[in-house]
């Protein structure tokens, strides 16, 4: 399916780009100054998940908790028969305890599960998930080099890292808390984006063989023609994952619950990077490409 009247999304672009560095300079500005509201997958500090054999108030929690030696209160998750306690700070062998002995207090039945995360542990676990970013993005670039050419290449990566960016800016601002499944989001979201943003490049290097452009003006009928024609199947494949994405959010457990709210804003903004940002800034790099001298004919 095609739209019969073709936008000019090169010119729409430049909204969207003004729109994009306006919220990456918000984000640079939150992360500075506030940083992430890592969890404690990120932070040193215990993670205790208590299933109950019946249902607890967080207050009847929290006064059990209160005396068991720890400097700083918890942050405690109710759930149907089952609550997540997390501390910023490593509980010893003796306030581990105390915690499970107050709880056993209010349910005899209840069974524990304590996850601990030293400061060393934790800033290998924020360095990995940088490491795994980087390494995903320069498989990309060779892989997109050599199928097409640097150009694609860099409009490709560019809206990679604004995708990603994107949604830890939102997370930044929002104060939205960070955990390890919120890096797989990130990954998800750049496999998703680099698919819709390779099947519009495809498109336009086709529509290069067989085009014979001169002028800018001629590169940019092309690029949106080149949309035009893909668009739909960009959207459909957004729309799709994004439903599913939004009913985990909306259906889903607490556990996966910034793993789907990252992947339903993630799906938002690569869903017109791959349009709006990466197509136009080949379009871009294109433009002051170097044109080869002609060569002069034979003399007799």
């Amino acid at each position: 399916m095609r739209f019969k009247k073709e936008l000019d999304y090169v010119h729409l672009s430049k909204y969207f780009y003004i729109f994009s560095i306006t919220l990456t300079i918000l984000g640079i500005i939150f992360l500075a100054i506030f940083n992430l509201n890592y969890s404690v997958d990120f932070r040193a500090g215990s993670n205790v998940d208590v299933s109950l054999s019946k249902n607890l108030t967080v207050d009847q929690i929290r006064t059990a908790v209160a005396n068991i030696g720890t400097e700083h209160e918890p942050n405690i998750t109710p759930g149907t028969q089952r609550v997540t306690i997390r501390y910023d700070e490593v509980l010893s062998s003796q306030q581990d305890a105390a915690l499970k002995s107050a709880i056993a207090k209010l349910d005899d039945k209840a069974s524990f599960e304590v996850n601990t995360v030293d400061t060393e542990m934790a800033k290998e676990l924020a360095r990995n998930a940088i490491y795994s970013v980087l390494l995903s993005c320069l498989g990309i670039i060779v892989y997109v080099s050599i199928r097409f050419e640097w150009r694609f290449a860099i409009a490709a990566i560019v809206a990679l890292v604004h995708d990603a960016f994107m949604v830890v800016a939102i997370f930044s601002i929002f104060r939205l808390e960070v955990d390890l499944t919120f890096i797989v989001a990130v990954l998800t979201i750049i496999g998703y984006s680099i698919n819709d943003t390779i099947v519009i490049f495809d498109r336009i290097r086709e529509n290069l063989r067989f085009g014979k452009q001169k002028t800018y003006d001629d590169l940019k009928i092309l690029v949106n023609k080149s949309i035009s024609q893909t668009i739909m199947r960009s959207l459909y494949t957004a729309f799709t994952v994004f439903i599913a994405a939004f009913f985990l959010l909306l259906l889903g457990g607490e556990s996966i619950k910034m793993f789907s709210l990252a992947m339903v804003i993630g799906l938002l903004f690569g869903a017109y990077s791959s349009i709006f940002i990466a197509s136009p800034l080949w379009l871009l790099l294109k433009k002051n490409q170097k044109a080869k001298p002609k060569s002069k004919p034979a003399k007799a």
